[in-house]
């Protein structure tokens, strides 16, 4: 386990990263009266998620389950007032477990995708994935925009939907593809590439970590055409299991409204992916 998880997990906002307060992202209407659903039929819940997706979830020393998703599921087994229990899945097997009775939610940052809907129902989104550049804080850039990375070289990952956002919309870039994401950072942080472009989320993950070294920073956007990067990221349960949904729906907008979500994201994202 890396020191920056450990710091992840247990030091309040900001104090790891020292730097000043982002605003969270709101995904709910702040202003809409709230009606509490019918819960009669929910004695309990059966979480199920991954353990190697830091932040998101990961595994601690003595193989307790951490992470925003786990705090998130906690967060809304209080606001319903119903017990809960946390299980670790394969990705692969997560969805079979929801299908044959071995969960009753998801909460593994699942994508809302029309595929993913033929097998589960999903909760209004909790988080987005965003694309969003990145550039080395020496940097002269003057915009990330297509005028603005005209000639210049962006590091992105081969055969990704990053990729395929770049060529459609900023065609006079010059791309420099690479086999994963990580190669990516690796050779904005080293100065071969002018720029990088990817996943918001993961790249707001290494802005703060030991691995950047604070080299770098966002530059423009986020980038959010559902067409490139989805509608989101959902809670899944099983197809037609309204009553859950419709519950945790309900617990999602009433922690965002009392402030909970905005604490769990600022623990996790110091440096805001938006």
């Amino acid at each position: 386990m890396t020191s920056l998880l450990l710091a992840l997990v247990a030091l309040p906002p900001f104090a790891a990263a020292g730097r000043a307060a982002e605003p969270a992202p709101s995904f709910w209407d702040p202003g809409r009266k709230l009606e509490k659903p019918d819960l009669s039929t929910i004695k309990q819940i059966r979480f199920l998620t991954e353990d190697d997706y830091p932040p998101f979830d990961f595994a601690l020393p003595d193989g307790t389950i951490a992470g925003f998703n786990v705090d998130l599921a906690r967060a809304l087994c209080e606001e319903l007032e119903v017990a809960c229990t946390i299980q670790r899945r394969r990705w692969d097997l997560v969805i079979a477990a929801l299908e044959d009775g071995g969960g009753d939610a998801a909460v593994a940052s699942m994508a809302v995708t029309d595929e993913a809907r033929k097998a589960v129902d999903f909760t209004a989104p909790y988080y987005t994935t965003p694309g969003r550049f990145v550039i080395r804080k020496d940097s002269l850039l003057p915009a990330a925009t297509p005028a603005g990375l005209e000639d210049r070289t962006v590091a992105v990952a081969e055969g990704s939907a990053h990729e395929a956002f770049l060529q459609a919309f900023f065609p006079k870039a010059r791309l420099a593809t690479f086999p994963t994401a990580q190669q990516a950072r690796a050779a904005l942080k080293d100065g071969r590439v002018h720029a990088m472009f990817g996943d918001a989320i993961s790249l707001s993950f290494w802005l703060n970590g030991q691995e950047a070294g604070d080299c770098c920073q966002f530059k423009g956007g986020p980038f959010t055409d559902p067409r490139f990067f989805g509608d989101g990221v959902g809670i899944a349960v099983k197809r037609n299991n309204v009553a859950l949904r419709r519950a945790l729906d309900y617990a999602l907008a009433r922690i965002a409204q009392k402030g909970v979500y905005s604490e769990l994201y600022l623990k996790y994202f110091p440096i805001g992916p938006y």
